[in-house]
């Protein structure tokens, strides 16, 4: 994308004063970019919360949507020392030890905070040897598709697209070296792959189940990323143990244990997760008739 290597070339400190004075006003009160989904996406997620109390997140989070379109663009000649001090992993020696131990590790994440940094994950291992597989969804745009590519390789990420995954996996079992699959695992399914639903953020809700149909097949252990903004450009990631043995937990525990986890960090700073996501499009009942209709089609 143009504007990411444009962009690229400034300061951080100029990147937030576009993000403060050009992006988050005309985002927020000019073309109101998906405003009606954000507002109606928080207030049934929080119904408890007053109508004040609900679009003090709406504005904040626009806020940090803005920050979060510098930031990216800004990763794409960030030095390894400043991001060293942008985004602190704790607990993560969790990560390096299970990963040795069961080969891969899944590492679950939210679209909180600033996840794209995530990918300097790759350049945190002792052992260089340890693989950092980034999970993705291939853009439509080839330039715009390869270009977030390079922002992740070049924190040390290898990008894997979802549908060659399972075949980098099975070529990765004849291979000494251990590794990570970091899944952004909050993503609407379709009506086809919609297999464990339940209650999260005060709505029914689908989930993908891949992470967990993989650690099962494979033996892999789980981890949590729990991503918080302590201040503006600054990220803390703690790594919290789902399973250390995919085996004890039965079907769709692990799913709905990261579900557990996320529903946490989003209530800790609501405003940093992605509401732009039209998550809630279709119910279960819904998805059963698209299903259906799409069977006998």
């Amino acid at each position: 994308m143009f504007w990411i290597r444009f962009f690229s070339l400034f300061p951080l400190s100029f990147l937030y004063w576009v993000a403060d004075y050009l992006i988050y006003p005309l985002a927020r009160y000019i073309v109101r970019y998906r405003l009606k989904l954000v507002r109606k996406n928080i207030q049934r997620s929080f119904p408890e919360k007053s109508p004040q109390e609900r679009e003090t997140i709406v504005n904040a989070f626009y806020r940090h949507l803005s920050d979060l379109l510098v930031e990216i663009a800004y990763a794409y000649r960030i030095s390894d020392e400043e991001m060293l001090q942008r985004v602190e992993f704790e607990n993560f020696d969790l990560v390096e030890d299970l990963s040795h131990k069961t080969k891969g590790t899944i590492i679950y994440l939210g679209h909180m905070c600033n996840w794209e940094w995530m990918a300097d994950i790759g350049h945190r291992f002792k052992d260089s040897s340890t693989l950092a597989l980034c999970v993705y969804r291939k853009l439509s745009n080839p330039r715009s598709d390869k270009d977030m590519n390079t922002i992740r390789t070049r924190r040390g990420g290898i990008c894997v697209e979802k549908h060659q995954l399972l075949r980098k996996l099975v070529a990765l079992r004849n291979e000494p070296n251990s590794f990570i699959v970091a899944l952004l695992a909050d993503q609407k399914p379709t009506p086809n792959n919609a297999k464990v639903w339940t209650t999260f953020l005060n709505q029914e809700t689908a989930f993908l189940d891949g992470g967990e149909t993989l650690a099962h097949k494979f033996g892999y252990s789980a981890v949590f990323a729990r991503i918080t903004c302590p201040k503006r450009g600054h990220y803390h990631v703690r790594f919290e143990l789902v399973t250390e043995d995919p085996t004890s937990m039965s079907e769709q525990q692990i799913t709905l244990k990261y579900v557990q986890l996320l529903e946490q960090n989003i209530k800790q700073q609501p405003h940093m997760w992605l509401w732009t996501h039209n998550r809630w499009k279709w119910n279960k009942s819904e998805s059963e008739r698209l299903k259906h209709v799409k069977q006998h089609n």
